[in-house]
């Protein structure tokens, strides 16, 4: 199995990367939380790798934090929460708000991910309430680096379609976002303000 690899980013999207390594390219599925952390194309970085196997397909997963990754295996060991739905819990909130909301019962806060409804929500917190008190204290993500602004607005249409939400939606979404947010070019506050936006629609 994978466990972590160390390469030079070809390329990055909110829901993949490909990372060089010694020559070979790994694609690897990766949350918004890592999306918003990666480097500049052509550095450097490291990842926690998570492998799955499924019908022969071998599916990597990465985390830049090991507080995402144990939190994503923590979520991928709930039946019927496999590693695409980890993903999009870790990319609709940041691993504190996870775990604080399986900590406090907050079946509405975990089912506002695209996919997890409130009888998945309320199984996640039944069986991961007694295991998450070790993972709360969590160091901050490291700064994040944006995209340009011209690419900010396909950017947030990808993550927020990737997570499941309707192409039609995701736009009213976002120019209603940027029109409240201070600075409408900044992609993980678009990003996070849409969310809550989709979320009440």
């Amino acid at each position: 199995m994978i466990a972590r690899l160390t390469g030079q980013l070809l390329s990055k999207s909110p829901s993949t990367i490909i990372l060089d390594v010694q020559g070979v390219g790994y694609e690897i599925s990766i949350a918004l939380s890592t999306y918003f952390s990666l480097p500049h194309l052509k550095d450097s970085v490291t990842l926690a790798i998570s492998t799955h196997i499924r019908n022969d397909t071998i599916q990597l997963f990465g985390f830049l934090t090991p507080a995402e990754k144990e939190t994503f295996t923590l979520l991928t060991g709930i039946s019927g929460i496999g590693p695409k739905l980890a993903l999009s819990a870790l990319s609709t909130l940041n691993v504190k708000d996870i775990l604080s909301a399986i900590q406090r019962n907050d079946v509405e806060r975990l089912s506002s991910t695209p996919g997890i409804g409130k009888k998945s929500a309320s199984r996640i917190v039944l069986e991961l309430k007694d295991k998450v008190a070790k993972y709360i204290s969590t160091d901050a993500l490291p700064g994040e680096q944006l995209p340009a602004e011209d690419t900010v607005q396909a950017d947030a249409e990808s993550a927020l379609t990737n997570l499941g939400y309707r192409p039609l939606d995701v736009q009213k979404a976002i120019k209603r976002s940027r029109e409240k947010l201070d600075d409408p070019s900044n992609l993980e506050l678009i990003i996070r303000e849409s969310l809550k936006v989709l979320a009440k629609n």
